[in-house]
């Protein structure tokens, strides 16, 4: 797994899980559950991965879509 972005806001991660979700690009969101250690407070990021394979062609799809990725 390879990790495509981090962020604090849960809207950009359902959104670019969409994105891929449409192209036929598998997902996973992790540190999903950092919020039960924090209390709900949004301070921790959370990271959406994929498969090493289909990094290139999510990435592009993201940054098509205007999505920053991590390099």
């Amino acid at each position: 797994m390879k990790q495509l972005f981090s962020t604090t806001d849960p809207t950009m991660i359902a959104f670019a899980q969409a994105l891929l979700q449409g192209e036929g690009i598998d997902c996973f969101e992790m540190d999903v559950n950092m919020s039960v250690l924090e209390g709900g407070i949004g301070i921790f990021p959370r990271r959406l991965m994929v498969a090493e394979e289909s990094f290139g062609r999510a990435r592009r799809v993201l940054l098509d879509n205007g999505i920053d990725v991590d390099d």
